[in-house]
């Protein structure tokens, strides 16, 4: 078992963790606090929404709309500002971009061109299998 595996298992582990997991154990633990702590402490909510089932129902008929609004709106107006600076702060984009000018302007060397084209065509293997 190489380093290459073991960190590829750690990223998978950590975005099923962050993205999918912990979300939804969040989610659910966001719904009982928030029927603990408020419906079941004032009385005229309780009255009205103290069976949790359909206090979450009653939540989600609420909450799912908004949040599709809030992620169109980030999607059309801050994704691109996320996405300039995640580019801005990866040094392989700037090394490809780097070389690619040089290789415009004459500047790369032969093998800063070859080490690009097998990068590239490692990264091409990957998505095609």
């Amino acid at each position: 078992m190489n380093s290459s595996y073991l960190r590829r298992r750690w990223f998978d582990f950590r975005l099923g963790h962050s993205v999918y997991l912990i979300f939804l154990m969040s989610f659910a633990n966001f719904m009982l606090i928030s029927h603990r702590l408020l419906i079941e402490r004032i009385e005229w909510l309780d009255n009205l929404l103290g069976d949790l089932w359909f206090f979450t129902v009653l939540f989600l008929l609420a909450y799912i709309p908004v949040a599709i609004l809030v992620g169109a709106w980030h999607r059309k107006n801050q994704i691109k500002i996320d996405m300039d600076l995640s580019i801005l702060n990866n040094p392989l984009n700037a090394m490809l971009f780097r070389i690619l000018l040089d290789m415009q302007s004459g500047k790369a060397s032969p093998e800063e061109v070859e080490r690009v084209r097998s990068m590239l065509k490692s990264i091409e293997a990957k998505r095609d299998s």
